[in-house]
This record gives structure tokens, sequence and C-alpha cells, in this order.
């Protein structure tokens, strides 16, 4: 199989502008991210990282059409995303692209538009404990990490987490307070398969935890679509016995001049 393309992006923020942050990651936590999925799926794989300051925040379509794999961090400036990269990056993870999201990105503009819900859930900054504990130890995501994964610090996330019913459910984490959170979950949407995990905070050091590492190489693997060419899934007319040849239709009211006289579907 060809080399993995990984795409690690990073809104990069906190690290501009809070001191602490910058000294906990030295190269941005896209640069932990990154390092991270390198250690872990050494040549089976081509990580690069863009940020949000980057032209077009790094996602132009040349890029994405260049990426297997995109992990999303986002906490700051979800709002400062520009909507035609949201779209665009929609639009590539309908037509196969892979998505990571990692913490707070379940706030992203893409993966709120992904979800159709508020992704809304509950949360304390302190120094708590928690658990990943794996509910699913036969998905690839949870192979080669103990059960649970302990971290010692980090930000508290619990429910009720506003998402739809994941399709896979792989962890469930518990805090010092009592909380739970699903905290591993993965999705289809079109073609592409997207998983989310929320252990990661700019406030603690979670992105250097080995077992994190682990996980979000194994998400980043487990989410490549192999197609032979990505497109978005389409609406197709086909004639009576045609098994094949499905012709283009975009229905009434953008219908080809030779549709014109084509039934609508029902």
């Amino acid at each position: 199989m060809e080399q993995l393309k990984v795409l690690v992006w990073g809104e990069n923020r906190h690290e501009q502008v809070e001191p602490h942050v910058a000294e906990r990651y030295p190269t941005g936590m896209h640069g932990a991210i990154a390092d991270g999925i390198r250690e872990n799926l050494g040549d089976t794989a081509r990580v690069r990282t863009a940020v949000f300051d980057d032209p077009e925040h790094g996602l132009t379509e040349e890029v994405l059409a260049d990426t297997d794999v995109l992990t999303w961090w986002g906490h700051a400036a979800h709002g400062e995303v520009d909507d035609a990269v949201v779209e665009r990056v929609h639009r590539h993870v309908l037509a196969g692209m892979g998505l990571v999201v990692l913490h707070s990105g379940h706030w992203s503009k893409i993966f709120g538009k992904l979800m159709g819900t508020s992704c809304t859930l509950r949360w304390r900054s302190e120094h708590d404990r928690e658990l990943v504990w794996t509910v699913d130890p036969t998905h690839p995501i949870a192979q080669g990490v103990p059960n649970p994964i302990i971290i010692e610090e980090q930000e508290m996330y619990g429910e009720f987490f506003d998402i739809p019913v994941p399709d896979e459910l792989i962890f469930i984490s518990g805090f010092t307070g009592g909380e739970v959170f699903r905290s591993g979950c993965t999705f289809k949407r079109g073609f592409g398969k997207i998983f989310y995990f929320s252990p990661g905070d700019q406030d603690f050091p979670v992105y250097f935890h080995k077992d994190v590492r682990r996980v979000i190489s194994n998400g980043v693997q487990w989410a490549r679509t192999v197609r032979p060419e990505r497109s978005a899934p389409t609406l197709l007319r086909y004639d009576t016995d045609d098994f094949y040849n499905g012709q283009d239709y975009r229905g009434p009211i953008e219908a080809h001049d030779d549709d014109a006289d084509a039934p609508v579907p029902a």
C-alpha cells in the first residue's frame, strides 16, 4: 500500500499568546501530535503540518487533494475559521478523506457540520485524572494500549455530549469528580471516516503521553479510505437494464439541458 499521507492541522493560537503553553509545546501542539504519529507509523506515513495563520489556513484544494487523513485541533478561534475552507474540508471528507478530531475540536465548524448537532458538553479545567477505558477491545484503534489508559493531568470533559449516536464507541473516560465521557467515537459520512478522541489540552502535556500518541496514530491508520479515486457520492440516472453507466443527474433545479425531460426521482 502507498505511503499514508497525513496532514496535522493546529490552530496554534494558544502557543502564540500564552508563554506556559509555548514552553510546554515548543513546536506547537500540532508539532507534538505530528511527532507522535511519526514515532508510531515511521516510514509508512508522510506527516505534514499546517496552522490557522497559513494562507487559506493551510487547507488549499491542492493540499487536501494530497491528504489521506486530516487531524484537527482547535479551541480559541473556531469562529474565525473561514467558511469557504470548512466547505472545502467537508467536501473532501464526504469524498473519502479521513478526519481525526481531537479534544476541543468538538466545537469546530467542520465537526459540527458533519455531526449536525451542537456538539456541546460539560467541562472543568482542573488538574483531573482521566482514566480512558476501552469498551471495544477488538477495534483497530484500541490496539497496543493499556486498559485503562491513565492520564494523570487533564481537563474534564463530561456528559451530556451532544453528538449523534456514534457508529462505534471505542473509549469511555472517567474523571476524579465521578463524570464519564464518550471519549473515543467513530462516524462515517459519505465515503469519509471520522474519529473523535478527546484527551488533549493546551494546559497539560497530554500529546506527549505515549498511549495517547498511539491511539491517535491508530486512528489515523483506521480513517484512511482506499478507493480508486476521491469522489463524493453522486445522484445518477440509469436506464433500464443498465447497471454500470449512470448518467449525471442533478435534479430539477440544476438539470442539464439534455435531461430537461427526464423524470424527477421519487
